[in-house]
C-alpha cells in the first residue's frame, strides 16, 4: 500500500515525506460519500493525508471512529440522506456557495440486503437501488452543471465484484450495484467532452463493517478466502481478504493524475476472486 495508516496521520504534517509524483492533493476539494466507516471513511482519511480538503458525506458519524482524532474527524462532516434529492440539492448548494469547485467526487455509500429472489423483500430491493444507484444519481446530476461548468474533475463510483459475478442471496445488492456499473459508464460518457472522467472501483470482499455483519468470526473470513462451492463462490488467490485502505489506495490513484488518461472504466481489487470464478 502506498498510502500510511491512519493512526500514522496528523493534521499539521510537519516531517511528512514528499509524495509520490501525480498524488499531491494539497488543496483540492474532495467530496466522498459514505464517509462515515469502512471504505468510504478510510479514502477520505487517505486524500486528507494527501493534502486534500475533504468533506464526507454520510446519514451519521461514529463516535468512536472520531474519539481517535481528538472526539473529532480530521475533515469536515455532513450529514446528509443520499436518498434525499430535496436535501441533497440544498446541501449541495450550501457547500459549492463556501468553495465553488470539486475536484474529486468519491461516491463509496452503499448497503447490503441478504436474500434470493424468492425471498427478497421489496423494502430491501428498494433500499439497495435508492442507496447504491439512485443516491449516485441524485448526486452526480445535482452536480452535473458544476463539474461541465469547470472542465475538470475525477468521478470514482464504488461498485462491487459482485456486478460482475452471480452471488446466491445477494440478488438486489448484486442487481443494483451492476446497475450502478452501468450509470458509471453513461456519465463518463457524457463527461468526457468536458475533461471530467469518471471510473469504478469494484471491490470483492473487503474487511468492512458490511463484511463483518455478513461474516461475525475468522471462521467466515477463512471460508470466504478458501471459497465456498456449495454457493458457486470459488477463494481468493491472493489468499486473503483486502483492506479498507487498499480499496481506498486504489480510488486515489484513479482520482489523481496518474490515472489522467483513464476513464469509464472499472477496476476490480478483488485478490483474483472474478477471473477465478
Amino acid at each position: 500500500m502506498f498510502l500510511a495508516d491512519q493512526n500514522n496521520l496528523t493534521s499539521a504534517r510537519p516531517h511528512a515525506p514528499p509524495r509520490p509524483p501525480g498524488l499531491d492533493f494539497e488543496g483540492r476539494q474532495v467530496w466522498v460519500t459514505g464517509a462515515g466507516r469502512g471504505i468510504g471513511y478510510q479514502a477520505a482519511m487517505a486524500f486528507r493525508q494527501l493534502g486534500a480538503r475533504v468533506i464526507g458525506i454520510d446519514r451519521c458519524f461514529d463516535s468512536e471512529l472520531g474519539s481517535m482524532h481528538g472526539k473529532k474527524y480530521p475533515f469536515k462532516t455532513v450529514q446528509l440522506d443520499i436518498t434525499d434529492r430535496a436535501a441533497i440539492d440544498k446541501a449541495c448548494s450550501q457547500l459549492l456557495l463556501e468553495t465553488p469547485r470539486v475536484d474529486v467526487l468519491v461516491n463509496a455509500a452503499g448497503v447490503l440486503r441478504l436474500g434470493r429472489l424468492e425471498n427478497t423483500s421489496a423494502e430491501d430491493w428498494q433500499a439497495c437501488f435508492d442507496i447504491n444507484v439512485g443516491g449516485v444519481f441524485h448526486i452526480l446530476s445535482r452536480l452535473l452543471p458544476q463539474f461541465k461548468a469547470q472542465r475538470f474533475g475525477s468521478i470514482v463510483n464504488v461498485a462491487s465484484n459482485a456486478a460482475h459475478v452471480p452471488r446466491l442471496n445477494m440478488v438486489a445488492y448484486c442487481a443494483s450495484k451492476s446497475a450502478l456499473v452501468s450509470l458509471s459508464h453513461c456519465a463518463g460518457l457524457e463527461l468526457a467532452q468536458y475533461g471530467v472522467r469518471c471510473n469504478l472501483v469494484s471491490p470483492g470482499s473487503t474487511d468492512t463493517p458490511m463484511l463483518r455483519s455478513m461474516l461475525p468470526d475468522e471462521e467466515g473470513m477463512q471460508r470466504t478466502i478458501a471459497g465456498l462451492p456449495e454457493l458457486f463462490k470459488l477463494g481468493i488467490p491472493l489468499r486473503k481478504i483486502a483492506t479498507a485502505r487498499e480499496i481506498a489506495n486504489t480510488i486515489v490513484f484513479l482520482a489523481s493524475d496518474l490515472a489522467s488518461h483513464i476513464t469509464m472504466q472499472d477496476l476490480v481489487v478483488d485478490g483474483g476472486a472474478t477471473l477465478a470464478a
